[in-house]
């Protein structure tokens, strides 16, 4: 029997409507569509315990997906369910506690005029997670867990570098006890090599805690190692679904190849180093016919401009939004031989 997911979501979407005053009428490209469909249809899982990657460029809608998730946005339609049942669309301080989000600039997303210690008491209080004579104590315990000292409770945001902020956000998304934490490109505003110390802290939170985390990135790079799962976003859809490993060496849509291409290696040897995505996104304003990726894929036929694909299990725990995918490696091998 399957276990039921901590958080599932199916046929979400995601609509924006330009400004409907008469100055804006006369101002638009009649040529231009009035909405923006940032999401389109998007299914999507989350199990327990594990670090599920969200991976695209940007705009292909995972921030709009997080945002949604995390109770900030609402979605236009769709269902948004929680260890198996509805999230109401206004939910309560409790439903909102469970589920928390570490944002991409840890600087603009802390107040500035509080100190850490007064932080974390604030939302210790507010959500009684420990008696108030027990504050101190468990706000230590918090600045603990994400590898900070005592004396950091005291201290105000500036004076602590971008990655030792990156742990304070934590540490304030960890106070209220969630048991699932939403990384919106956690690590892509710091340096390098602060990068790798952040990403070992959420894979050591996940051990420890037995958190469910789901890490958005636009670089797979990022995630290779530290995530069990992945999804691939394009153009507000979920175009492929796998195992981290199974993925990585067996990608079964030409985006997914692409991205795993442009992974920056020191010899040759990737999946196929002939692959290269050429061109930028289309406008979400004007979404192609058929499959969305068309445009730039290099194996596109007359019926991929006519068929708008759905996620389809091309092997056990493997889904694929390509009606080629059963074909793509001897697609690539043939591809390569030929250049």
């Amino acid at each position: 029997m399957t276990e039921t997911p901590v958080l599932r979501v199916a046929n979400i979407t995601k609509t924006y409507h330009l400004g409907s005053t008469l100055i804006d009428k006369l101002s638009r490209d009649p040529n231009k569509h009035s909405s923006l469909r940032a999401l389109d249809g998007v299914d999507l899982r989350l199990n327990k315990g594990e670090i599920l990657a969200l991976v695209g460029e940007s705009g292909s809608g995972k921030s709009t997906l997080a945002k949604i998730l995390v109770g900030s946005s609402t979605a236009t339609s769709g269902e948004l369910d929680y260890h198996g049942n509805p999230m109401p669309t206004h939910r309560s301080k409790d439903a909102s506690r469970r589920i928390q989000m570490v944002f991409q600039d840890p600087y603009s997303s802390l107040n500035p005029r509080i100190s850490v210690g007064s932080m974390l008491k604030e939302l210790l209080l507010l959500h009684k997670i420990v008696p108030r004579g027990e504050v101190k104590k468990e706000s230590i315990r918090l600045l603990n867990l994400v590898g900070l000292e005592e004396d950091a409770l005291d201290a105000y945001p500036s004076q602590f570098s971008g990655g030792q902020r990156q742990r304070i956000a934590i540490a304030r998304a960890l106070a209220v006890r969630p048991d699932i934490l939403i990384a919106d490109e956690p690590v892509s505003a710091l340096d390098v090599s602060v990068q790798a110390t952040i990403l070992e802290l959420f894979a050591q939170l996940q051990r420890d805690l037995g958190l469910s985390i789901l890490f958005v990135a636009h670089n797979l790079a990022v995630v290779q190692h530290l995530s069990q799962r992945v999804a691939v976003m394009y153009l507000g859809r979920i175009v492929e679904v796998a195992d981290t490993a199974e993925l990585f060496s067996n990608p079964r849509h030409p985006y997914t190849r692409a991205l795993i291409d442009s992974i920056p290696r020191m010899a040759a040897g990737s999946v196929n180093d002939e692959f290269v995505l050429e061109g930028d996104p289309p406008s979400p304003f004007n979404v192609p016919s058929g499959c969305r990726f068309n445009p730039r894929c290099p194996y596109a036929t007359d019926a991929c401009r006519e068929i708008d694909p759905a996620l389809a299990t091309v092997a056990p725990g493997h889904e694929s939004a390509c009606i080629r995918a059963d074909e793509l490696n001897e697609l690539a091998a043939a591809g390569t031989k030929n250049n």
